[in-house]
């Protein structure tokens, strides 16, 4: 592998396939609750990276918030099978009881795939993990609640289109459409309607 270069902006040094692929990342248009900005990629995850953070936002308060990475490695990756590979973290809170439902892991794990679903998406080599956490407070903090929180790790291969460019856009919009679900916000659509959901989430927690 070549060694890692730092193109987290989609520059000139990048390859054709990934500036394309970067410049559809920043073009596409977004549910307004869920703010989206870059941040720093990785860098030896893959020759080149780019990275997002996004934060569901309700008035004041963060409802969800998660990162998206986009690899590429020109020379292709094996475990991948293809030069592309979405990577991600995606959390929120949630009520204690909705965190103890044995079923919430396949739930969960199911709202990454229907909202790739929904939209039409090919993707191969899923991985990941759901991570159910609890917090209980003592001492000086012991007037704070108990808190519940649900995590999702995961990465897919976008299947490769015209020109070795990934629709990056659309992956970026299904991804957003699993944070609202994570954040307990109303489909933006009918396509969503397929994506399992939970009883209601943990309420919205102060910024």
């Amino acid at each position: 592998m070549d060694e890692p270069k730092d193109t987290e902006d989609g520059g000139t040094t990048a390859p054709p396939p990934f500036r394309a692929a970067v410049e559809a990342l920043r073009a596409a248009r977004l549910r307004p609750q869920i703010e989206v900005e870059p941040t720093r990629a990785p860098q030896r995850l893959a020759p080149h990276a780019y990275a997002v953070e996004a934060t569901v936002v309700d008035g004041d308060q963060d409802l969800a918030d998660g990162r998206l990475v986009l690899l590429h490695d020109p020379a292709g990756h094996d475990a991948w099978q293809g030069t592309f590979r979405l990577v991600t973290l995606v959390r929120a809170e949630l009520e204690a009881e909705m965190a103890a439902d044995p079923l919430l892991p396949e739930v969960c794990w199911s709202w990454l795939t229907g909202a790739l679903q929904a939209r039409g998406l090919t993707y191969g080599e899923p991985s990941g993990t759901v991570t159910r956490a609890s917090s209980h407070y003592f001492g000086g903090l012991a007037t704070r609640p108990a808190a519940s929180q649900i995590e999702i790790r995961a990465s897919w291969t976008p299947r490769e289109g015209l020109g070795g460019v990934p629709d990056t856009a659309a992956h970026l919009a299904s991804w957003c459409d699993l944070l609202a679900q994570v954040a307990g916000l109303p489909p933006a659509g009918p396509g969503e309607a397929s994506v399992v959901t939970l009883p209601q989430r943990r309420g919205p927690q102060p910024r």
